[in-house]
């Protein structure tokens, strides 16, 4: 890659002959592991925070006084073997250029959009914090989007610059006309695009002296957009306190990462997740984030990478953890690998124990949404309670409330809520941009309606059982999804299943299953092989919730973080005839 080949002068990138060995990385980090970024308590609210001058630049600091240790900041690799090392130091300097392109070159100034739409390359991470330090408004998506997914959001958010590849290029070029306020785009790629701007050789030539701006704690730092698993898209605005919060002791408990931990999240970089999990909870440990560049993702490549590099933690979808798991790889027993997280759709009981037993790591649930990152998950060390997304993490007080907003008492099903009055919480969303219908849809009371059913059980632990619109409702009886696919999870002959109501003249809805089968299965009577679901479901859990209808299928529609489309199965549901 020729890019990178230039970038070796530049932003000291290798081969990966140079790779650290598992064994001295710990040693010389010991020493440092306990030094922290300055910390706030739970229920802090300073008037002013920014991420990139409060956290990065602090361990910049701290490695020019020689009190963190050689082990990068920033670790890239691809499958080609080549290898991007950054210190801190080199982040501060890098960011504060791509600042300087922002202000100077493309005459951005605070409170402007930028629409970043890139895949897991080193400029994302440049991208996001010169936008902190100037107080651009970052928006972030995937790669996986469309042409008329990109004009939705240029056109929703008023995005007036654009950074993307050449390979989508192309399309932002055939709607940029149809957005009035897009004014810039940069391009990333070794090629040239007319009317694209190239940031590769602007960051090179821009100076690396820039003032952060003194950002207040709730100005506007970035904007999701949903993943449009209902509806169109909304535009989950945060402010600086999303990143603020993972400085508070409890979100530190989560995971526990040191400056020593190598930090591989892998999620995509177009969803929050990966802000959280690639910049907020790694850095402010000062921890290393590995990132691979995966373009697609491939369970053998990333059993390589683990056993290949000294990782320590690991953060996915509980796809990618499933998708290993199918494999018939010869050890799972990675060398340096301590702790594994898993956030995006629920992890079934059997999936978490399938895991141990390969792994010999227990595989810890995590719980969040677009609209406010981390919200509840198994804290590293204590106990796991297999299906359960685990407990509450401060300062968010989660409680199942029904539709007014009243407080139910435990095991009892409800919405899972989130306190937001009288004082909203700091890391929960500012608004649904332009849309203050939805804004006051999601108020519930004193709380904040995530839209999942859940309960909660005497210890705080928090049980999900699906969307509100997901759960089915046969013949007077409430059926959440999970509960019915962990069922089919426990049979031999099922890789994974979504469940969905189905329309019934009689009953109005009945469960439905589809069924992704295991290879072993996949020749077996099809008649006779929904039978035996069916009785294994009523064996194992109340026999009213077993499928009534099962369809098997080669793969299950999933967004692009491997959540399973149930809308997409229920709408091909309801738009069947029934039989007369």
């Amino acid at each position: 890659m020729q890019w990178l080949m230039r970038l070796r002068v530049l932003w000291g990138t290798h081969k990966s002959c140079h790779a650290f060995q598992p064994a001295s990385w710990h040693l010389r980090s010991q020493s440092v592991s306990a030094t922290g970024a300055p910390r706030w308590n739970d229920h802090d609210t300073p008037e002013k925070f920014n991420f990139a001058s409060d956290v990065v630049d602090y361990w910049t600091q701290m490695e020019k006084e020689g009190k963190r240790g050689p082990n990068p900041a920033l670790w890239w690799v691809n499958s080609q073997g080549d290898e991007v090392k950054w210190s801190f130091r080199e982040l501060t300097d890098f960011t504060c250029r791509a600042a300087n392109v922002f202000t100077q070159t493309c005459g951005l100034q605070q409170g402007d959009r930028l629409a970043l739409i890139l895949p897991r390359v080193p400029e994302w991470w440049l991208v996001t914090m010169g936008c902190m330090r100037t107080g651009i408004i970052f928006i972030p998506g995937t790669t996986q989007m469309q042409a008329k997914d990109i004009l939705y959001r240029l056109k929703e958010s008023n995005a007036n610059s654009i950074v993307t590849t050449d390979a989508l290029a192309p399309d932002v070029d055939s709607v940029a006309s149809q957005c009035p306020a897009l004014k810039t785009k940069l391009l990333v790629s070794d090629r040239s695009c007319e009317g694209w701007l190239d940031f590769r050789s602007l960051i090179k030539s821009a100076s690396p002296d820039h003032t952060c701006i003194k950002s207040k704690t709730t100005d506007p730092m970035v904007i999701f957009f949903t993943s449009g698993t209902s509806g169109f898209p909304k535009m989950a605005k945060h402010s600086h306190g999303l990143a603020l919060r993972h400085s508070f002791p409890s979100c530190r408990k989560l995971l526990k990462l040191k400056a020593s931990d190598v930090f591989w999240c892998m999620s995509d970089p177009g969803w929050i997740a990966a802000l959280m999990g690639t910049l907020f909870e790694p850095w402010t440990a000062g921890s290393t984030v590995f990132t691979h560049h995966l373009p697609q993702f491939d369970p053998k490549v990333i059993v390589e990478t683990l056993f290949k590099y000294p990782i320590t933690q690991c953060f996915a979808a509980p796809s990618v953890f499933r998708m290993i798991l199918q494999q018939n790889f010869s050890s799972l027993r990675f060398p340096t690998l301590e702790h594994c997280s898993a956030s995006g759709e629920a992890v079934l009981p059997e999936e978490q124990e399938k895991w141990r037993e390969r792994t010999g790591l227990l595989l810890h649930q995590i719980y969040g949404q677009t609209e406010t990152g981390f919200t509840c998950g198994t804290a590293r060390g204590s106990q796991v309670k297999p299906g359960s997304m685990g407990k509450a993490i401060p300062p968010f007080d989660v409680q199942i409330i029904d539709d007014k907003g009243n407080i139910l008492p435990p095991n009892t099903e409800g919405n899972l809520g989130i306190r937001m009055k009288p004082t909203k919480p700091i890391g929960l969303f500012m608004l649904y941009e332009n849309n203050p219908v939805k804004t006051a849809k999601v108020e519930c009371g004193d709380f904040y309606n995530t839209g999942d059913k859940a309960t909660i059980d005497e210890e705080g632990y928090i049980w999900f059982l699906g969307r509100d619109d997901d759960i089915i409702n046969a013949s007077g009886y409430r059926i959440g999804p999970a509960e019915v696919e962990n069922a089919l999870a426990e049979h031999p002959a099922v890789a994974e299943s979504a469940v969905v109501s189905s329309p019934d003249r009689t009953r109005g809805q009945v469960v439905k299953a589809f069924v992704v089968l295991t290879p072993q299965f996949l020749s077996h009577d099809p008649d006779q092989l929904i039978k035996e679901l069916q009785e294994h479901v009523k064996s194992v859990t109340a026999p009213y919730k077993y499928p009534r209808k099962v369809q098997f299928v080669p793969e299950l529609p999933k967004t692009v973080t491997g959540k399973i489309k149930r809308n997409e199965l229920r709408e091909k549901e309801s738009g069947q005839k029934q039989p007369q």
